[in-house]
């Protein structure tokens, strides 16, 4: 016979929404023994009852019934009560293979450059990421799942080469806000940290921009993207370049156009050649 969770599955839910036995029966349009019959397991309810609960909670009956919601992590429940359980959103949303410490706190786990290649294709696997280096930031939400990733590279300079990025782990990719950083990870290219402009609903795709200008955007389809994670800050050990008072920077800024221009005077002449 399989396990039935229905009744500690509801419990745990009204608990979490500071509800009372009171408040749920109500709302619901039935007797307060009623409801903690099927909250103890002492009475079965039958679908239009599970189809209330359903709607009440907005988790789908399948996961009411069969997923043990006391066992999922903090993040995992909050993306539930959100609305983004894989039944309700019918798309092929996933439970994201995570790691807790002796608290049951979710880790954020560090994956270095070294290890990207490897991440690309054991990004689902529990083992796989139970192997990464993990640690704990206390002035991130509990409820939300956390990732550091090292990049490489000076395409969105002037954030370093090998700096590290924490990410939000992102379920629902319509809601990608147009003109921020993301970090996208594609079987193909692997661990990209790109701004995106979202055409998703329009075209089902993702246009990439680097910071760096000499870089191009580009186009990726969103069937070939396995995970999303919002920016949320990047921890570099190189300083950043000072920044140039006005005049100064204007000054140099004249100086680097007379340049250019002396440069093209040159060319036109025929002197930069025969000079070297």
């Amino acid at each position: 016979m399989i396990e039935n969770f229905f009744g500690q599955n509801i419990k745990l839910l009204r608990k979490r929404r500071g509800r009372t036995q009171d408040d749920v029966a109500t709302a619901l349009d039935m007797k307060r023994p009623t409801l903690s019959g099927y909250e103890n397991g002492v009475a079965e309810p039958g679908i239009e009852v599970l189809m209330a609960f359903s709607g009440y909670f907005n988790i789908s009956v399948d996961t009411l019934l069969k997923q043990e919601l006391s066992a999922l992590t903090e993040s995992q429940l909050s993306q539930l009560e959100r609305g983004l359980d894989v039944f309700v959103k019918g798309s092929a949303l996933r439970v994201l293979a995570t790691t807790v410490d002796s608290s049951n706190r979710e880790n954020i786990e560090l994956v270095p450059h070294k290890a990207s290649a490897g991440y690309r294709t054991g990004f689902a696997d529990p083992e796989f990421i139970r192997m990464l280096p993990t640690f704990q930031l206390p002035f991130l939400s509990a409820e939300r799942k956390y990732r550091m990733f090292q990049i490489s590279g000076d395409s969105m300079l002037p954030i370093p080469d090998k700096s590290w990025i924490t990410g939000e782990f992102i379920q629902d990719w319509q809601n990608l806000r147009n003109g921020m950083a993301y970090i996208i990870l594609t079987i193909d290219d692997g661990i990209m940290f790109k701004v995106v402009e979202n055409y998703i609903e329009t075209e089902g795709r993702l246009k990439l921009h680097s910071l760096n200008p000499l870089y191009e955007p580009y186009f990726v389809n969103v069937k070939d993207i396995r995970e999303i994670w919002r920016f949320v800050h990047y921890i570099s050990a190189e300083l950043p370049e000072p920044n140039l008072p006005k005049n100064e920077f204007a000054s140099s800024l004249a100086s680097l156009k007379k340049e250019v221009a002396d440069i093209k005077a040159q060319i036109k002449q025929g002197k930069l050649f025969e000079d070297s």
